[in-house]
């Protein structure tokens, strides 16, 4: 069966119909040793915030430039061509941004000034600017909102004010977008119930986000992701995660949402393809379960058949689907519970790309990434390796992102 999904996985990746979502990943103020490790050039740029796309990645620098590397058919990079980079290349225009959500084959994020831009695909008007014309570099989304964040996923985005109202445009065929309908939006729609967002998450096709109080809602199409005890339909408007827990953050994936308690214990829920719910089954479950290991955690990311988390003392677990080595622990085989990545650095976030790979912060402010390697997306300057993963160029553990072009 998995030789199966992997065979399926590969020719996704070749069609371009990718399904799922990645959360940023960040650097903590606090710096703590970290190991050195071997890099093929120099270390180059120090980071604030990175994230991981399906087959790109993007990051913010602790300058508050943007740059990208990785497959770039569509503008995905925001440098103004069509040209993949395997190091980091500056996104055109001169901005400065606080955070970047890159996703599958679309990247946006927020100015120091609170202002939205997107640039690659611009399908279902997953862009925000007003039409579905793809932009090689950023573009303004409309409706000049001032955004705290912003985030990807596969075919719509998502944001949330300074007022903590959440906003959603692009695809909503299954009512990702929330707001009652199932019509695409070309620009910002308010999701509907008047809640206050501290974040939210824009999955497959659909969406989750934790409130300011710390409840968990989801909204969109539902294969057991949403939570709410069903495994089937739509939901047009948020509706409450089922079991009265609190959340702190929530993280939509591709089949299943992960979500982390004020008290640092971490749920997952939805279907649990290879283990990524973190339980040791593989059983789908349609409310949030306890993720196995005790281990207390500060951030968790989820996408289609994976999950990472990044635990309180800074080391990096994850589990389910290890193709291309996107667990980072050195293998490619399979894990139904966390496993910590090799390489003991402190990280301070990860963030998924659901093209198999991985991207980290460490607490030094450096970049590494893991996994697939075919376009450059870990930035260590190739694309050829260092390893192959079953015919794929890869690398199961993490290598620093080096310089810029």
């Amino acid at each position: 069966m998995q030789t199966r999904v992997r065979a399926v996985v590969v020719t996704l990746v070749l069609s371009g119909a990718v399904l799922s979502c990645r959360e940023d990943a960040e650097s903590p103020t606090a710096p703590s040793p970290e190991p050195a490790l071997a890099v093929t050039a120099t270390t180059g740029l120090t980071w604030m915030q990175m994230s991981a796309g399906a087959f790109h990645t993007c990051g913010v620098a602790t300058d508050s430039r943007a740059y990208c590397w990785g497959l770039n058919p569509n503008g995905e990079l925001g440098d103004g061509t069509r040209e993949s980079r395997s190091r980091p290349v500056a996104v055109a225009g001169g901005l400065r941004f606080m955070q970047i959500s890159a996703s599958d084959y679309h990247t946006c994020g927020v100015t120091t000034d609170s202002l939205a831009y997107c640039w690659g695909v611009g399908a279902d008007g997953r862009l925000g600017h007003g039409g579905i014309g793809t932009r090689l570099k950023p573009t303004p989304v409309r409706g000049g909102r001032h955004y705290r964040l912003v985030n990807a996923g596969s075919a719509h985005t998502c944001a949330v004010t300074a007022a903590n109202r959440a906003y959603c445009w692009g695809d909503n065929r299954l009512g990702a977008l929330g707001d009652g309908t199932t019509t695409d939006r070309l620009v910002p729609v308010a999701v509907a119930g008047g809640l206050r967002f501290r974040r939210v998450s824009a999955g497959s096709f659909y969406s989750c986000g934790a409130t300011t109080g710390d409840k968990a809602y989801c909204w969109g199409g539902n294969g057991s992701e949403i939570g709410d005890g069903s495994s089937s339909g739509v939901r047009l408007v948020p509706v409450a995660v089922a079991g009265g827990l609190s959340f702190r953050q929530v993280n939509a994936g591709g089949g299943h949402t992960c979500g982390l308690t004020p008290d640092h214990i971490a749920y997952c829920w939805g279907r649990n393809l290879e283990g990524a719910i973190g339980d040791g089954t593989t059983i789908d479950r349609p409310t949030p379960t306890r993720v196995s290991g005790g281990l207390s955690f500060g951030q968790i990311v989820a996408n289609g058949t994976r999950t990472c988390g990044v635990s309180t003392s800074k080391r990096t677990y994850c589990w389910g689907s290890n193709f291309t080595g996107a667990l980072g622990d050195g293998t490619t085989t399979d894990h139904l519970t966390p496993l910590a990545v090799t390489g003991g650095i402190d990280f301070g976030g990860v963030s998924f790309g659901n093209g198999y790979h991985t991207c980290g912060v460490t607490s030094l402010k450096r970049g590494y990434c893991w996994g697939h390697n075919a376009y450059g997306q870990l930035g260590n300057g190739t694309n050829i390796g260092p390893e192959i993963c079953q015919s794929i160029p890869c690398s199961t553990k993490p290598e620093q992102v080096v310089g810029p072009s």
